[in-house]
């Protein structure tokens, strides 16, 4: 097929390029810098720079390639310092969310593709109540943090234009949280770095409950949902969601840090803020029943416990087969 991966350089991309090439596909790669083209050719792709904000140079680049599927991997996501300015760090990637994924599914209708992938999230949108693992049919969360209230909204909305976007074979995959190469927890990732400065304390009782994916796993669930996924929302995530009190000492022994500190929630809305006590206390998992299901895929990291030890620093070869349910 013709491939069209909008945000190609991205943590996701540079790991699910490589995969799609071994798989003999015809892939246009787009990223923002013109730095990163001569990685994209190397790895087998067509690179092209596209701003996915500016809707006229969208319908300009995209459609000639006449693309069969388009991949929306598109964030935009710095250091962040403290989770009380969470929208604000956010604030590109929810333009991304809304805007680019407005423009690319116009590109999509213009080019006549057929398929169309957007990146979501799941994890701290899920309803903050009754069980700890959601599905995707169970409800998102009714009043979030106020500091998070703009990026959930942009995630709706992208989803939303997604999966009822006319003509479209329409898939929003929500990922867990990554962990690999490439992300913040990986060696100079910032979450790392946190812990081996002992400045990522467990807040409360830690009983917040997350639920992670490697990477790698994350571009092989990917790979298939471009290939044959029905329309739809997936739970990208690991078959062990976990609470924050568990998982964050083991991360920490994972990497050779220090425990974490324990500091009271109290102390903790000060630090940084509802949404950061919110993510350490409250928040709920996720199932990934239905990928494995429809997806016929499987992680190869089945659970964060053996990803943490053995898949920081070591990235799957690309022609390492997909790992199926």
């Amino acid at each position: 097929m013709k491939i069209f991966v909008a945000g190609a350089t991205g943590a996701i991309g540079r790991r699910l390029i490589p995969m799609l090439i071994q798989r003999g596909h015809q892939v246009t790669a787009a990223t923002r810098s013109s730095g990163k083209m001569d990685s994209l050719r190397a790895a087998g792709a067509k690179p092209v720079l596209l701003d996915a904000l500016d809707r006229k140079a969208v319908l300009s680049v995209v459609p000639p390639f006449a693309p069969d599927v388009i991949v929306h991997e598109m964030t935009s996501i710095g250091r962040m310092k403290n989770f009380k300015n969470f929208d604000a760090d956010f604030a590109v990637t929810n333009r991304l969310r809304t805007e680019g994924t407005e423009h690319l599914l116009a590109a999509a209708q213009a080019a006549g593709a057929s398929r169309f992938l957007a990146q979501s999230y799941t994890g701290w949108p899920n309803e903050r109540s009754g069980g700890r693992v959601k599905s995707e049919t169970d409800p998102l969360d009714r009043n979030p943090p106020k500091a998070m209230r703009q990026s959930f909204a942009a995630i709706q909305k992208l989803e939303h234009m997604v999966t009822e976007a006319p003509g479209l074979t329409g898939i929003a995959l929500r990922y867990g949280s990554f962990y690999g190469p490439g992300t913040s927890i990986a060696p100079g990732g910032d979450i790392v770095e946190a812990l081996q400065k002992r400045k990522l304390p467990i807040i409360g009782g830690g009983a917040g409950v997350w639920s992670w994916i490697h990477i790698d796993d994350a571009a092989s669930a990917t790979l298939l949902a471009i290939e044959n996924g029905p329309a739809g929302i997936y739970n990208i995530v690991d078959d062990d969601p976990a609470e924050v009190s568990r998982w964050l000492p083991a991360l920490a022994q994972a990497i050779g840090a220090k425990p974490p500190y324990r500091v009271p929630a109290w102390l903790g809305a000060l630090l940084i803020g509802e949404a950061g006590v919110s993510m350490m206390t409250k928040v709920r998992g996720s199932s990934n029943a239905k990928a494995r299901r429809l997806l016929g895929w499987q992680p190869r990291y089945a659970s964060w416990r053996d990803g943490f030890r053995h898949g920081l620093t070591a990235p799957l070869s690309a022609e390492e087969p997909i790992h199926r349910a």
